[in-house]
């Protein structure tokens, strides 16, 4: 029975801690200039996520190493260190624009200026990180974020024409009014919301500091065949809601009220505070993974200790260096700049990022020094070789889609 119980809750931690501030403001803004023509990025993205976080997972479990001890160990120091720049980089970008959800969630409940939020929101955020297990800390975010479920509730009450928003999904193409490059712009940012590397390198740090080994290998893939995939009907009914209520008025998502406009026009106020406490807690505890995630790869580098399962005083370098990252990242917010904004650019990097840590993992996935009897089998293997040349496809076609449409605009 316990067994049983700890199963449901991973499933449900995963399907409310699929959302994030990327998710919901790329799929909106996507919903309310392309309706549901990009929904099949959704579904590649999900696949994605779900083979990448599997295989890191298995890796961590088996071999006992998180993401950046192995991309270090394959790659060597140097490439490993230029992958280190790079991928703490998009992370810090993620976590700004992370808090920066938090902050402007809390405003759309308060009314208060988001800056005054952005250094209560961080402060929390330390605070979690400082005094709460990890176990404890994973477990409420997810499940808090499930009241997003809102937005599902939110698109059967609107009543749409479901044969018009499949005939806006089948075949998928580029409205009359939409370039062909800022459709294909899109397309990168949300697989790239999908696919972003902390939920990566907090999934396989995250084995280790549960301590997972192979008899946790079948519990663990439940959890992310199930959980990742109502993850992305989420992200699904977010793009429908923007489709039905923005789409033919026009409106093209700049804010976090506009994301919630639908979910007002439903369901009215109850259903909107519902909404917004889900999105309080799935941007908090994705401002979690990415803080723990900063200080998951510069320690796993650089040889600390690290790791929540240790005292503060054993892993003093580990903490103290998530601290500088929630620093920087409200420095960032306070001049100012707009945070949808950051959220927009942090998804499409997360894409131009992929490949540094897809390759070593799925390499390392393969080989039987490390995995022994539990290397990728035919078919796992076959799907991420061509997950391999999609990720590269879309990292080298990331900036080039972001210069030539100027960033979707």
């Amino acid at each position: 029975m316990r067994r049983l119980l700890g199963v449901a809750l991973g499933i449900l931690t995963a399907i409310g801690g699929f959302v994030d501030i990327g998710d919901l403001v790329t799929n909106a803004v996507v919903g309310s200039r392309f309706g549901l023509s990009l929904v099949w990025v959704v579904v590649v993205g999900v696949v994605g996520i779900c083979l990448f976080a599997s295989m890191s997972g298995r890796v961590a479990a088996v071999s006992g190493r998180a993401t950046f001890e192995i991309v270090r160990e394959r790659l060597g120091p140097r490439a490993a260190g230029a992958n280190l720049v790079a991928s703490f980089a998009i992370n810090l970008l993620t976590l700004t624009a992370e808090i920066g959800g938090i902050a402007l969630a809390l405003h759309l409940a308060s009314s208060v200026e988001p800056r005054l939020w952005i250094p209560v929101a961080a402060l929390a955020v330390w605070l979690v990180l400082w005094r709460v297990k990890f176990e404890v800390m994973e477990n409420v975010a997810g499940l808090m974020g499930l009241l997003l479920v809102g937005f599902a509730v939110a698109l059967f009450l609107l009543g749409p024409d479901w044969g018009e928003l499949v005939r806006q999904a089948v075949p998928p193409s580029p409205p009359a009014t939409e370039h062909a490059a800022t459709y294909w712009y899109y397309a990168v940012a949300l697989f790239g919301a999908a696919m972003t590397p902390y939920e990566v390198f907090f999934f396989s740090s995250g084995a280790v500091e549960e301590r997972w080994t192979a008899k946790d290998l079948a519990q663990n893939r439940l959890n992310v065949l199930v959980g990742f995939p109502f993850g992305g009907l989420l992200s699904v009914a977010i793009a429908a809601c923007a489709a039905v209520v923005l789409l033919p008025a026009g409106i093209e998502v700049s804010s976090l009220a506009q994301i919630v406009l639908p979910v007002a026009v439903a369901g009215g106020k109850l259903l909107l505070a519902v909404v917004i406490l889900g999105i309080v807690a799935a941007t908090f505890g994705a401002a979690l993974e990415t803080a723990l995630s900063s200080g998951y790869t510069l320690a796993q580098y650089l040889g600390w200790s690290w790791g929540k399962f240790r005292r503060p005083a054993r892993a003093a370098r580990f903490h103290v260096s998530m601290m500088v990252a929630l620093l920087l990242a409200v420095g960032i917010l306070m001049t100012s700049v707009d945070p949808v904004r950051v959220t927009e650019l942090s998804v499409v990097f997360s894409a131009v990022a992929l490949p540094l840590t897809y390759v070593p993992i799925l390499l390392v996935a393969n080989d039987p020094e490390y995995m022994g009897e539990h290397v990728n089998g035919r078919v796992v293997n076959a799907l991420g070789t061509v997950y391999m040349v999609v990720v590269v496809v879309a990292a080298l076609a990331a900036v080039p889609l972001l210069v030539a449409t100027g960033a979707g605009s």
